[in-house]
């Protein structure tokens, strides 16, 4: 095909390949969601439709990029792990970014009314991908710590901030200047003898996030023989231990 005089501004692009023999990152963060959530009504201090929409966009993101052998997801966050061995895109961080992101949000608002059928979406919800390289498996198995501790912490704020203003009848402002410079033992005695609420006995999927893999289940086939078939399956489990790892050897395997 004949070259025109123009093609010379592709020179102006950049190389972005993600380095070799790493582990890549995709985190997708809700641009806004504290405000998206109060127009649209999210019940609190946690809304199970959302989080279970999360969990459906995240989900179709992993059978589009079958190189994904991990994904973690929290409030308005999910974070995707490729493969060291990954190829994709040659490993263009901002294709992977940007491709990653705009099938997570497009997917949020096509499968919306099936989580809040009654709820009209105001307007479009956005996400920002950004992409981080760990060349080591401590180092990835330390971020999904990081990320998993700050589920625990957020939620926990946000389970005695809520009491204090649904139960309690403080405003928000009271809410934030009671809970100021308070430990996690002095947030589970409030909830505990304020509110009777045992921290412990709340939902995994508030307190620990979301972990999706693929995993061989069984599943019936017409002739009535069962077969293992790859799916991908949510976890609501601890990621900092080592039990899940121990469970599962071959996601560190290349």
């Amino acid at each position: 095909m004949a070259k025109s005089k123009f093609e010379y501004v592709r020179l102006y692009e950049t190389e972005d390949k993600c380095l070799p023999n790493t582990w890549i990152i995709v985190r997708v963060d809700g641009k806004g969601f504290h405000r998206f959530s109060q127009d649209h009504s999210y019940e609190k201090p946690n809304d199970l439709r959302a989080l279970a929409l999360m969990s459906k966009a995240a989900t179709t993101v992993m059978e589009e990029f079958k190189d994904i052998c991990l994904a973690y997801g929290q409030s308005d966050e999910y974070s995707f792990v490729f493969k060291k061995e990954c190829q994709v895109y040659s490993r263009r961080g901002s294709k992977l970014a940007t491709y990653v992101s705009s099938l997570f949000a497009s997917s949020f608002v096509f499968y919306w009314p099936d989580y809040f059928p009654s709820a009209r979406s105001q307007y479009p919800p956005a996400f920002d991908g950004r992409v981080v390289l760990y060349p080591s498996d401590q180092n990835l198995r330390d971020y999904l710590s990081w990320r998993q501790a700050d589920c625990h912490i957020n939620n926990l704020y946000n389970t005695c901030f809520w009491a204090l203003v649904q139960k309690e009848g403080l405003t928000p402002s009271q809410s934030e200047e009671k809970l100021r410079g308070t430990f996690s033992g002095e947030k589970n005695e409030l909830l505990f003898s304020k509110f009777g609420i045992n921290y412990n006995n709340e939902s995994d999927l508030v307190k620990k996030g979301t972990v999706l893999i693929r995993k061989k289940v069984p599943v019936l086939l017409e002739n009535g023989e069962t077969r293992a078939k790859s799916q991908i399956v949510q976890q609501n489990i601890d990621l900092i231990g080592d039990e899940f790892w121990k469970e599962n050897e071959h996601l560190l395997k290349s």
